[in-house]
């Protein structure tokens, strides 16, 4: 089985569940922006939660089957058709060779991910598909999807009629808004901040700036006082650390985030959440932080991922 692209005005690219055991190397982990998504398409599509999809932003794409296949589709701020009808994301459907699939941008959200029974295939670097664009390597010659591209898949786990109209039901979907409240874990550095500036940052909401993007979603709202000096000895970073330069405006690290940094993190956004600030509009949408604890964020991950099992088979 395999796909071709027709059309393409986003930034498109292959993402895997990123690449693990390299980040002390100084190779960034990548894989998906909205890991739930991304996990939800290829569960739906009988795929094993890491295989590799298509992530889609901030634009559209058209593709073409060049032979039966079942699709799935989940994300935020995208309208699907498949060849004459439109259809909802968050479910699978059977989609006959030859026939189109159209992914069209919206004004809300930012990434959708298109996972197709099998995975797609393509040679793995340093063990993952994801693409890395600033390397560039991984995905499909460590480049965004072109017109005229064909990815191939592999052999789907089930026969395609049992993988199709599948549905992730709404109650099972993290709460995506334009306004969400994200609970962090603080510190590890967050007693190099005034009193006034931990508490201005958990009272006020951020925008999230337009010069966000997959390395950091960059944040403008009341500037953080540092207590001190602005910079550290670099250390290690993860997805969701909350870094502060000397200008006092967070930046949170997302998918492709350096390894080392070397300001200040007032706190991290949890796992669970991740997805909430992924789908945030640059621009437009507004966040609150909200402490929490290590048990409430371990309970709160187990709780999501336990959602992403009750696919519902129409």
């Amino acid at each position: 089985m395999s796909l071709e692209i027709l059309e393409v005005n986003g930034l498109a690219t292959i993402q895997d569940a990123g690449r693990t055991g390299w980040r002390k190397f100084g190779v960034p982990a990548s894989g998906p922006m909205d890991w739930f998504a991304f996990r939800a398409a290829n569960r739906l599509a009988g795929n094993d939660l890491n295989a590799a999809a298509l992530e889609i932003g901030m634009g559209g794409i058209v593709l073409r089957a060049l032979r039966d296949c079942v699709i799935a589709v989940a994300g935020v701020g995208y309208s699907l058709s498949v060849y004459i009808w439109d259809f909802p994301l968050w479910s699978s459907y059977y989609v006959r060779g030859g026939w189109t699939v159209r992914l069209d941008k919206l004004d809300s959200g930012m990434w959708a991910y298109l996972a197709v029974s099998g995975g797609v295939q393509t040679p793995p670097v340093l063990g993952s598909a994801s693409t890395y664009l600033r390397g560039p390597f991984g995905g499909f010659d460590g480049r965004r999807l072109q017109t005229g591209d064909v990815l191939k898949c592999g052999a789907p786990s089930r026969p395609l009629t049992d993988l199709a109209a599948r549905t992730l039901p709404a109650e099972a979907r993290p709460a995506y808004s334009d306004t969400p409240t994200l609970d962090v874990i603080m510190g590890p550095q967050d007693k190099y901040f005034t009193d006034e500036s931990t508490a201005a940052f958990l009272a006020h909401d951020y925008t999230v700036s337009p010069t966000s993007d997959r390395m950091g979603c960059r944040l403008e709202g009341p500037a953080l006082t540092h207590r001190g000096g602005t910079e550290l000895l670099s250390e290690g970073m993860t997805m969701g650390a909350i870094q502060v330069p000397a200008g006092g405006q967070p930046i949170i690290m997302m998918a492709d985030c350096p390894t080392t940094g070397g300001y200040p993190k007032i706190g991290t956004v949890i796992s669970a959440d991740l997805p909430l600030l992924a789908q945030c509009v640059p621009g437009r949408s507004k966040i609150r932080f909200r402490r929490t604890t290590v048990a409430k964020a371990q309970k709160k991950y187990r709780e999501m991922m336990s959602k992403l099992e009750r696919i519902v088979e129409e």
